[in-house]
């Protein structure tokens, strides 16, 4: 390096010289600076949009629980309490029964009077649960239905075609359109092999 080369880096390495060129590095240093705080700024708003979620999530799943409990009490309650309006309906005719025991007690009862109250009883039993759904399956004469009927036996009849139900051994019912017991049957296997009915 010759002494006019050397001379030139000191004149370049001269404070007027270095103060020219710190402005860039300092524009530089405060852009990097900026850029720091907004990445801050980010990253706390990030902080608080996740701490409002976590938030959102707990208080979420409380009231799931919350509904789930609840859900169960009411479910409880309405097993407990849905038959009362049954049980309502059912007390008159244990009021009658009740009067027709009484009566049937009594030195001068009638036969013929006790089996009518009875009978008025049966119906009133039998209208109150129709009302709450409650429906008889009686077959006879009808075809054989294994949704709604038990076959128990079958006997030839001259009358009854074959597979139609000749007699009811037990009635069925249905509650609301569902079996809840199917009726027990007795099914016709037609004419006898020999042409004799039994």
């Amino acid at each position: 390096m010759t002494a006019s080369d050397q001379a030139e880096t000191l004149d370049n390495n001269t404070p007027e010289n270095q103060a020219s060129q710190t402005p860039a590095n300092g524009a530089q240093n405060a852009g990097k600076s900026g850029d720091v705080s907004t990445l801050t700024e980010q990253v706390a708003a990030a902080k608080k949009e996740a701490a409002d979620n976590y938030d959102k999530y707990v208080r979420t799943v409380a009231d799931l629980e919350n509904f789930r409990r609840r859900a169960t009490r009411e479910k409880d309650e309405l097993r407990q309490f849905a038959i009362g309006r049954v049980v309502e309906d059912l007390l008159p005719i244990l009021d009658n029964l009740n009067l027709g025991l009484n009566a049937a007690k009594a030195p001068n009862a009638e036969l013929k009077t006790l089996v009518g109250g009875i009978g008025m009883v049966q119906d009133q039993f039998r209208s109150v649960l129709s009302n709450h759904g409650l429906k008889e399956i009686n077959p006879v004469g009808q075809a054989f239905d294994p949704n709604q009927h038990e076959s128990i036996a079958s006997q030839p009849d001259k009358d009854v075609p074959e597979g139609k139900v000749l007699q009811v051994v037990r009635v069925g019912f249905s509650l609301n359109g569902r079996v809840i017991r199917p009726a027990s049957v007795i099914l016709s296997s037609g004419r006898a092999k020999d042409g004799a009915a039994t």
